[in-house]
């Protein structure tokens, strides 16, 4: 069977991914080939049939606007590729706001809320080597993800996972509880990419004013935090204010935003007081 000029075939995706409206469609060509190919032995310029057939397969996929990590099965974050599927949230760059607010102070055991992919808990475990944590989510295909992940970034053993709603099922104290919990509006739903609902709508939007789980957290986090432990959530860029608010009522101190690399307000941390009142 006649190999295919990879050139050839590049430039057609792209052009055929530009009908489609898709944005940035040099870039998708060159991810979707090099996933297809990795393990290829070829010339370097042409592709042999299978792999031709998998490259077609993958962009066929993409003109229906599923996102690329979903078809390559891996999504940048932090240090490492994190496993990911239609089953969990994909990992953004803003939530790497996160991770470096957590980091900022040390801590012993992590609560992660909503942990999807794992990639929050598991990527403070990987920094913080002597610390054990705990990832709950309410739905066990995701969790599934979250193990398989824990393998790759190699902190299996210092993490446990548990089906959750919220802190429901959570026992016990920890000095740090983080969570990126759906926060989309359902006015906001349907301005969405494409690509983005072919995530997990429950890891998207808790629907009304987007706020249910934070109401949800501040009421209950102070029970799972030590005394003088940290809450530390991702929010939506407008909804900081309301977010703090919360926390404020809740009882928690030293409430504060910070911004991302964009400067759009991402993360509202908080305090358990340190006399546990």
């Amino acid at each position: 069977m006649n190999e295919t000029d990879v050139a050839r075939a590049m430039h057609s995706a792209r052009q055929r991914m530009e009908l489609v409206g898709i944005p940035d469609p040099a870039r998708d060509a060159s991810a979707l080939f090099l996933a297809v190919a990795e393990d290829a032995v070829g010339s370097g310029d042409t592709m042999p049939p299978d792999i031709a057939d998998a490259y077609e397969r993958a962009i066929r996929r993409r003109l229906r606007r599923e996102p690329v990590s979903h078809i390559t099965g891996r999504r940048a974050f932090w240090m490492h590729d994190f496993i990911v599927n239609a089953d969990v949230l994909d990992p953004r760059p803003d939530t790497e706001t996160l991770i470096e607010t957590a980091l900022q102070t040390k801590f012993t055991n992590v609560l992660d809320l909503g942990t999807g992919s794992g990639c929050i808990l598991l990527s403070l475990l990987y920094e913080q080597t002597e610390a054990a944590g705990l990832g709950t989510d309410i739905s066990d295909d995701a969790l599934k993800v979250a193990a398989q992940n824990a393998a790759v970034v190699g902190v299996a053993d210092r993490v446990t996972f548990l089906n959750s709603d919220w802190l429901a099922s959570v026992e016990g104290a920890f000095d740090l509880i983080v969570s990126n919990p759906p926060y989309i509006t359902a006015s906001e739903m349907a301005d969405l990419s494409p690509e983005v609902l072919h995530e997990p709508h429950l890891a998207l939007t808790p629907g009304g004013d987007g706020l249910d789980a934070y109401r949800i957290i501040a009421r209950d986090a102070s029970a799972h935090l030590t005394s003088g432990g940290r809450l530390l959530v991702e929010t939506g860029a407008t909804q900081a204010d309301d977010v703090s608010a919360l926390f404020h009522k809740a009882g928690l101190t030293n409430v504060a935003v910070k911004c991302d690399l964009n400067g759009k307000d991402r993360v509202v941390s908080a305090e358990k007081p340190a006399n546990g009142q």
